[in-house]
């Protein structure tokens, strides 16, 4: 793999704890990213995303933003975090993941039409409890081997 130089400052911002994930891959590829964070986790009963943590680089207004999160299911917890980046100043987002449900695609597009969305796969539908059909289950529990 090679390494890139970019003319904009670029910043990586996993939302925790599955995007941690994809963040070595991109720093590989662009290693003079800064990072941020943002720690969301979905309630059960809404289906809405709750802030835990939000941690960002003191430029992170000047610098383009890709927010990475495997799953791309109801769209809350990505279009949250594009709002809170939008909070910071961030004017220049991208949003980038693996897998994707057409409902959370539409959620984004609508809360954040300034964003594009980069997914490699775009599955069927969700289910009732607002998982990705087929999917791949909990991208968080098969990264880190938990549950």
């Amino acid at each position: 793999m090679v390494a890139v130089s970019l003319k904009k400052k670029l910043a990586v911002v996993p939302i925790l704890r599955a995007g941690l994930g994809m963040v070595d891959g991109m720093l590989t590829m662009i290693p003079s990213a800064k990072v941020g964070h943002i720690g969301l986790y979905r309630d059960p009963q809404t289906l809405e995303p709750v802030e835990y943590y939000c941690k960002m680089p003191q430029d992170i207004a000047e610098r383009d933003v890709i927010v990475v999160d495997p799953m791309l299911a109801t769209g809350g917890s990505a279009a949250a975090a594009l709002g809170f980046l939008k909070k910071y100043g961030c004017r220049h987002l991208k949003l980038m993941c693996i897998i994707s449900a057409p409902e959370g695609v539409e959620r984004v597009e609508k809360e954040h039409p300034d964003v594009e969305i980069y997914t490699a796969a775009l599955d069927s539908h969700l289910n009732d409890h607002g998982y990705i059909v087929p999917g791949l289950g909990d991208a968080g529990d098969r990264i880190f081997g938990t549950k």
